[in-house]
Parts: structure tokens; C-alpha cells; sequence
């Protein structure tokens, strides 16, 4: 068993950023991470840019140099990567935290690393940002399950001359949809609202409109798929259910965080369904447990980004900080 004095479970952004917040009141937290640092990150599209500014992305004091205004996934990858070695934070990827029970004076922590070996952790305080990646929103429908089915996407190359449907309006739909446009593929487009997304971004929308009014996008409203077969989609919409031919699916519907992990650790819900906390802190009702980044998000996952949630480790920072 390692003891430690406190755990960070989960090295996105907003899980970095709490641990650099605890080295700050002159703690040394071990982060554990199920796969690498910022998986989240690694996730996106190859060639995507960041919404947000790079000052709204920095942590730790770190400034976010970028050779544009929109920081690209790889100059995030770097800063980030950076940031941790400039602040020595002990990070243990590949290693996965499967409860976490409360003892008399701390918590019992137990997992896998990635050859399936047990790890036994026992410390006095534990964040939890596990962020929600790994938890697509999943359709319900027959042929989700299959290969050609993803809900990430990451370059338009492989899908060169085939049929490619895009479940979703948001703005990941959209990106992806021109990117695979341009590079040859047959794109459709199945959206459930009866007009454009108001999120997707300004800047994108004229050239996607002007796409879809051209033909080369095939853009469906009030639509959803419900069936997807080997060669074929099964599509709802205002005409009613018909099939299209199809070679691939990505079902860009957003992910979730993992609220089980947190109900197993004694973390309750509140009857809207998110978990219960102290804005003030991020404690949870389990005196010692805190959250951070999105997994403390209370209707939207998307309702928390590294710009807001890497403040919540200077919250949580603060608090034990004061009660030591």
C-alpha cells in the first residue's frame, strides 16, 4: 500500500491545474491517470482549434504562448505537458482508480494499472476530475455497437470516397463535416433540431450553409437515425423512416460524466441528478472528497470548460489549506 496525502484522480487540465493549487499550500499530490495525460486532448481532431484564447487556457501561472489566437490541439498537448514538468507534478498514467472507500482518517484507494496488476493507495484527501470522455451519449439504437460506428473523430482521411452520416449540430459535427467534404468523402449530416444549432460558431456557419445549399453537404432537420445496418442507415424524419447508403457513422452526441464512480465513493446525487457539493469548496458530502472540471457540472457537461474549471483546485486548495 503507498501512502500519500493526497490523490488527484483524473490529469485533464482542470486535474493538473488542482494538483499545481495543492503544491501551492505545500503539498506533493500524486495524480493518477487512467491512460495519458490530457487523454481528452489526444482525443480531439488532429487538426482542431480551441474556441477559447490561450490566456483562458493557462494553469498554474504558466503563460500559453500560441502562434495564433485560437490555440491548436497540439500547441494544447505541449502547454500542457510543459506545465506539468515545470511544476515536478508526480503523475501516474496508465493506472486505473476503481473505488474509493472512506476509512477511520482517510480513504482506501484501489485499481489496475494497465497489465491488470492491483495498486492500493491510502491518503487524507482525494479530487476527483475525471472528466467525460469516455462516456459518449450513447443512441439506444440496433447497430450502435458495430465497427463502423464512432463517437470521436479525429482526421477526415480515412473516410476518403465513402458514405459517411454525422449524428449531431453541434459544432464537432459540423468541423467534421467540412473537413471530410474536402477530402472527397459523401457526407449527410442527420440532425434532430429543426434549424442550425445557435452554438455553432460564427465564423464557420456561412461556409457550412453555403455547402449544404450547394449539395455537397446533404444537411437533414428533424431527423434522427434510428437503425443502423451494414451497408445502410435507417433515418426518421418529417417524411417519415427511409434508408440511405451508408459506409460509416459517427455519432457526435456529446459525452457524460461518470456519476456511478462518484455514488460508489458515498458522493450523493441531488434530485436534478448532479452530485452534491459546496460551491464555495467543491467538497462533496464526503468530508475529504472534492471535485473538479466537469465532473462537477450540474446539468451540461459541456456547462464546465478548463476556461472555469481550472479555478476549482484554488477552491479546494484554499479549503483544506484553512482546515489544516
Amino acid at each position: 500500500m503507498q501512502h500519500e496525502e493526497a490523490i488527484v484522480i483524473g490529469a485533464g487540465p482542470c486535474g493538473l491545474a488542482a494538483a499545481i493549487e495543492l503544491k501551492e499550500i505545500g503539498l506533493n499530490p500524486l495524480v493518477i491517470e487512467k491512460r495519458n495525460i490530457v487523454h481528452s486532448i489526444s482525443q480531439y481532431p488532429t487538426y482542431m482549434q480551441f474556441f477559447s484564447s490561450p490566456e483562458l487556457l493557462e494553469i498554474g501561472g504558466i503563460p500559453f504562448t500560441t502562434a495564433s489566437d485560437k490555440p491548436s490541439r497540439l500547441e494544447a498537448l505541449n502547454y500542457y505537458r510543459v506545465a506539468a514538468q515545470r511544476r515536478d507534478l508526480r503523475i501516474r498514467p496508465y493506472t486505473a482508480i476503481n473505488a474509493i472507500r472512506r476509512e477511520t482518517d482517510g480513504f482506501l484507494l484501489t485499481g489496475e494499472d494497465r497489465f491488470g496488476l492491483s495498486v492500493v493507495y491510502y491518503c487524507r484527501y482525494v479530487v476527483i476530475a475525471t472528466g467525460y470522455f469516455d462516456h459518449p451519449n450513447e443512441l439506444g439504437i440496433p447497430g450502435e455497437q458495430s465497427e463502423k460506428v464512432s463517437h470521436f473523430f479525429r482526421e477526415s482521411h480515412p473516410y476518403v470516397g465513402t458514405e459517411v452520416a454525422i449524428i449531431g449540430g453541434s459544432n464537432s459535427a459540423i468541423d467534421a463535416a467540412l473537413e471530410l467534404e474536402r477530402v472527397g468523402a459523401k457526407v449527410t449530416v442527420v440532425y434532430r433540431g429543426e434549424s442550425y444549432s445557435r452554438s455553432i460558431k460564427p465564423w464557420v456557419r456561412p461556409g457550412f450553409e453555403s455547402k449544404v445549399n450547394k449539395g455537397a453537404i446533404r444537411m437533414l432537420f428533424s431527423s434522427s437515425v434510428t437503425a443502423i445496418e451494414q451497408r445502410e442507415i435507417a433515418i426518421n424524419g418529417p417524411e417519415g423512416e427511409y434508408r440511405i447508403p451508408n459506409d460509416f457513422v459517427l455519432a457526435l452526441t456529446g459525452f457524460h460524466p461518470d456519476r456511478s464512480f462518484l455514488t460508489r465513493s458515498g458522493v450523493t446525487m441531488e434530485d436534478e441528478g448532479y452530485p452534491t457539493f459546496r460551491e464555495d469548496t467543491m467538497e462533496t458530502n464526503v468530508p475529504g472528497i472534492y471535485l473538479a472540471g466537469v465532473v462537477a457540472s450540474r446539468h451540461e457537461a459541456n456547462e464546465i470548460f478548463i476556461e472555469s474549471g481550472r479555478f476549482h483546485g484554488r477552491k479546494i486548495a484554499e479549503h483544506i489549506r484553512s482546515s489544516r
